[in-house]
């Protein structure tokens, strides 16, 4: 598809941040840097919470299961909440606050009392097993632990250690049945207590946008989890990074920003929240997108395709997506052709093949991308629209208050060159919590990030993301992204996920090989060399797999979606070593 903009990129931008608008920019001091800063950004969470109470409050804000609350509700419920940790459990500002839960209603209401007090959430993986979850806890010193049900088990046997080795002075279960001696039930200690919870506002503190604001953990698939540290600025960023996407589209095709101040027309539209609300996709973006909104939040505790489209179809969700899984799963579920207003890939880069079959599927809805990380508090960088349409493989442009650069040795290379991503701007994480070495590993002195992804920018200075840097198979010299045969490879109609990954090879340093799961509709119907007759068709000859392993079992994802590559490779190179001279004599064909 070729298209021509009603307005250049620059007569966007200009429109886009204008005096007086949403986007608004200004440069300011910012713990020693100049940055760029939206100028009217809200100051602190406390602030964009109230703000948003104030605007929406008889409106739905959350939808869970058979529960709905309004936002005057769940507001009226975190005060209470705040007070009681104010005064029961002595959270004070600066304190952490931990929690690790499956989606449910009352991490919401946990996550604005604690800032109202003006405390630090930590928001724990609630999938870690027991070692990564008590070190994430040991590690982050929480004054206050909150976990659901399934959680308290895991925790069961080594919590009364992990409490005196924290620093924990109290455990509350959500929704408990049985829990361990040493836990109370948070329900119980929210409707016993008397005492004067909103004599809280009597006592409220001041706090800054450089402040800290939350913890949350990289979802990396080796080593313990990092955690990640961002002020109140730095969190809240994330909020109009969001919209800049759609909002960019839009002036692209020539239309008009909206009026901020004309009343919302027909019924309330919903933000159907799928993934952890402990992930920066769940709440930096999705559940502050809705909030700031004024939209309601439809939680659900995992995905399930079915059960998502059902919900979309009620809730009036008009924007739905987020990692390309769901998306994909989407596709095949029963809500194909529904008149959505948007599709939105998150989490990681979407295959080019699954934006051109989304646009075929959901022919009404505009397709955007954003790209980020847990440091950067999700999105820095978006695209939507026709620009995405007509640039599939790529992520997008910087948003306003951001910096891209591509770096090889230390130097930036010109567009056009590939070379590793680093981002700059206000929403890049003030660093890891108590890992000065670990941070500085990432973090230059003047706020770079060096994402570890590789990247490259095109002349109009869109970005595309080519590969993580470990990824990168090198086979006899030849630096071969796995990117590139995973995108031929998703070709493949009946391939759910694929996963390209290097072999050793004493001779050529490594070979390729890729691992693929199967779509339920085609289990026991897909070959390895029905496969490999694709990756030769279109792929060049050193880049063909060695091997495909055909599984018909999903992959083991990572919370933000991302496969978990590590265990594929095991899994791959012991195969390989097994077939050994069959393997050799596929690699002797190409």
């Amino acid at each position: 598809m070729s298209w021509t903009p009603k307005r250049s990129l620059s007569e966007t931008e200009d429109i886009l941040c204008a005096p007086g608008c949403l986007h608004e920019v200004e440069t300011r001091l910012v713990d020693g840097k100049l940055l760029k800063v939206y100028k009217n950004l809200a100051p602190t969470l406390r602030d964009f919470w109230v703000s948003a109470v104030d605007k929406n409050g008889d409106k739905t804000y959350i939808a869970f299961e058979s529960e709905r609350y309004t936002y005057r509700q769940v507001f009226d419920r975190s005060v209470r909440t705040a007070g009681i940790f104010y005064t029961v459990y002595g959270i004070r500002k600066g304190d952490r606050v931990a929690l690790c839960s499956r989606n449910v209603a009352e991490y919401l209401v946990i996550f604005w009392a604690v800032h109202l007090l003006g405390a630090v959430p930590v928001l724990v993986n609630a999938w870690l097993p027991l070692e990564p979850l008590t070190f994430c806890l040991v590690h982050t010193q929480p004054r206050l632990l909150i976990v659901d049900a399934e959680r308290s088990i895991v925790l069961a046997p080594a919590i009364d250690k992990t409490c005196a080795e924290a620093g924990i002075v109290a455990v509350l279960v959500l929704h408990p049945k049985d829990f361990p001696q040493g836990m109370e039930s948070y329900h119980d200690a929210v409707d016993k207590y008397l005492g004067a919870y909103r004599d809280i506002f009597e006592n409220y503190p001041t706090i800054s946008p450089e402040d800290n604001a939350a913890i949350m953990f990289t979802s990396g698939t080796t080593g313990l989890p990092k955690g990640v540290l961002s002020t109140q600025r730095q969190f809240l960023t994330n909020t109009l990074n969001t919209i800049v996407g759609g909002r960019r589209a839009l002036l692209r095709r020539g239309g008009n920003l909206p009026d901020p101040a004309a009343p919302v027309q027909g019924p309330q539209k919903g933000a159907l929240i799928a993934v952890p609300l402990f992930h920066v996709t769940g709440t930096t973006s999705y559940s502050m997108l809705a909030t700031m909104s004024g939209m309601k939040i439809i939680l659900m505790t995992k995905w399930i395709p079915e059960e998502g489209s059902r919900l979309i179809r009620e809730e009036n969700v008009s924007v739905a997506g987020g990692v390309p899984a769901m998306v994909s799963d989407l596709m095949d579920s029963s809500l194909a052709g529904y008149p959505l207003d948007g599709l939105f890939f998150g989490g990681s880069p979407a295959p080019e093949v699954l934006s051109s079959r989304a646009r075929e599927v959901f022919p009404t809805a505009e397709l955007s991308q954003g790209y980020g990380l847990t440091e950067t508090n999700s999105i820095s960088v978006a695209i939507a629209g026709e620009d995405y349409v007509t640039r599939p493989g790529s992520t997008g442009l910087p948003s306003p208050v951001n910096e891209v650069a591509i770096v090889e040795d230390g130097v930036r290379l010109p567009r056009g060159q590939i070379g590793e991503v680093w981002l700059r701007g206000p929403n890049v994480m003030k660093g890891y919590w108590r890992d000065p070495v670990a941070t500085k590993s990432v973090l230059t002195t003047d706020g770079w990030l060096k994402s570890g992804d590789l990247g490259v920018q095109d002349q109009d200075g869109f970005l595309y993301i080519k590969d993580r840097i470990k990824d990168i198979i090198i086979r006899g010299g030849e630096s071969i992204s796995s990117i590139s045969i995973e995108n031929a490879l998703y070709n493949d109609s009946r391939l759910a996920e694929v996963a390209a990954v290097g072999l050793p090879d004493p001779r050529l340093g490594e070979l390729v090989a890729a691992v693929v799961s199967v779509k339920h509709a085609f289990k026991g119907k897909v070959t390895e060399e029905s496969v490999l007759a694709l990756a030769r068709k279109s792929l060049p000859r050193y880049a063909i797999p060695v091997m495909i392993l055909v599984q018909e079992t999903p992959f083991e994802l990572t919370p933000s979606g991302k496969i978990v590559k590590g265990s594929l490779r095991t899994l791959a190179q012991g195969e390989w070593k097994k077939r050994n001279g069959v393997a050799s004599g596929v690699q002797s064909r190409l």
